[in-house]
């Protein structure tokens, strides 16, 4: 079989179900290829930047890549500011692009520049295709690295010569793998901190809304009590209406969450990511013992000082402490949450303060997001582009299940928020999707209000 159709095959036996793209003339192979697929669907989009955004979309909400796809030169440069916001907002993606021939790839030729080379700042792994036997490695090996924690993109390139060879070589056989999890002996220590705590608050990240993550937080501060605040994309992590919701950690004045993790004792950090929210915005020295618990080792900071760190599946590392809570017994647990409590219940109230306000001539931010909440059911999804408005969204629209008020918090493209929201649709048919834009997020992928009419997107 010719190249192309191995490659396509690889991607069949990945599982991946949407390619989002322009293709070009380097493409052709591999398109002519796709066709034969009844696996794989491809959306025709009217610009790659859109494309790679519907893209990232799609890996936020399933956990599993879908490809965008470009041609060579002008098209992998158009693909680029979408695939830097997936790869900071930890979205699983495979980045897909044609390439001249091999052999007039050392020289000067038209079209012809080193995309690989301009991917790698921007992905997790990106390679060239150099010969077809190779295909079935390269393609299993950029998708279980994006999959892979700190999920992220990853790049491909196919050369139109190298796409129309012949090979006898097969897929590789996918193998499903558990990630690592953490002893005994460091979750005991992390236990052990947390019941030597009076003021405990939990500072949740975005990787408490992947895999079963959210669960099993949401069993430890029902037992425990424990407030919970969260950066942007760790929003419904735990339900708006639960007492230990603390809801969003955010940059304004009026910061009822900062307030709370400046009276803990002890701030307990799941699933943190750097890119979201510095940690010299909220760890102000005041004391208080850092325990870190992610899929990966921390980060290196100054401000960011770690008195006990567990390092594995987050999942099952809350199933562990939860499992101590238990045999402990929760009624002993001796804890203050009068601070947690009274920043709740000020949010709160700022969350309220407009909700009744008239809706002739001029509407305030807070107004227009309560009234969007009232309509929008528990697992519908709002979508916000970059722009002033994200920090209205961020602090006033809360949420009663993750993953459904997406906002780009790691590399923060504007016109992110059109094309996620068509991807959305596709991966939730049944729910409503809601894109919040600003004038100038919406007119950078206008152009993709013809691919939801076309595919008939709601």
């Amino acid at each position: 079989m010719k190249a192309s159709d191995l490659f396509v095959k690889c991607l069949e036996n990945e599982g991946i179900e949407y390619i989002f793209g322009v293709p070009g003339e380097e493409n052709a192979d591999f398109m002519i290829s796709l066709e034969d697929s009844g696996k794989i669907k491809f959306i025709l989009c009217r610009h790659e930047q859109g494309a790679a955004f519907m893209a990232e979309i799609y890996g936020r909400l399933t956990g599993n890549p879908a490809g965008c796809l470009g041609t060579l030169g002008p098209g992998a440069t158009n693909l680029i500011t979408g695939v830097a916001d997936a790869n900071m907002d930890r979205a699983p993606m495979l980045v897909l692009t044609g390439q001249g021939d091999s052999e007039r790839l050392h020289k000067e030729s038209h079209q012809v520049m080193d995309v690989v080379a301009m991917f790698r700042p921007v992905t997790k792994w990106a390679q060239t295709v150099y010969h077809p036997d190779n295909i079935p490695e390269i393609v299993r090996k950029a998708v279980r690295l994006a999959r892979t924690e700190k999920p992220g993109a990853c790049h491909i390139e196919l050369p139109e010569d190298i796409a129309e060879k012949d090979t006898t070589t097969k897929p590789i056989e996918v193998r499903k793998f558990r990630r690592p999890v953490p002893d005994d002996k460091i979750v005991d220590r992390a236990w052990e901190l947390i019941k030597s705590a009076k003021r405990p608050i939990i500072l949740a990240g975005n990787g408490t809304i992947r895999r079963r993550a959210s669960k099993q937080l949401r069993s430890f501060v029902e037992k425990t009590g424990i407030g919970v605040i969260s950066t942007f994309m760790a929003k419904g992590c735990v339900d708006m209406d639960s007492e230990q919701c603390v809801y969003t950690v955010g940059l304004q004045a009026r910061d009822h969450a900062i307030c709370a993790i400046d009276a803990a004792d002890v701030v307990i950090s799941l699933g943190y990511d750097m890119v979201e929210y510095h940690p010299r915005l909220w760890n102000t020295g005041n004391g208080h013992k850092l325990l870190h618990m992610d899929f990966i080792p921390s980060e290196i900071d100054e401000d960011y000082r770690i008195d006990v760190e567990v390092v594995g599946d987050l999942a099952h590392t809350l199933w562990m402490l939860n499992e101590r809570v238990d045999a402990h017994g929760a009624d002993k647990l001796d804890f203050d949450h009068t601070h947690a409590r009274k920043a709740r219940e000020a949010m709160k109230a700022d969350l309220e303060e407009h909700k009744d306000d008239d809706t002739v001539g001029k509407i305030k931010p807070q107004k227009a997001l309560w009234d969007c909440r009232q309509v929008m059911g528990p697992e519908d999804i709002l979508l916000s582009d970059v722009g002033a408005h994200k920090m209205w969204i961020a602090r006033h629209y809360q949420c009663h299940e993750p993953n459904t008020c997406l906002i780009p918090n790691g590399f923060c493209s504007m016109g992110f928020a059109l094309p996620g929201a068509i991807a959305a649709s596709l991966v939730h048919p049944d729910r409503n999707i809601l894109a919040v834009c600003g004038d100038a997020g919406f007119l950078m992928n206008v152009q993709e209000m013809e691919t939801a009419k076309r595919i008939n997107s709601k």
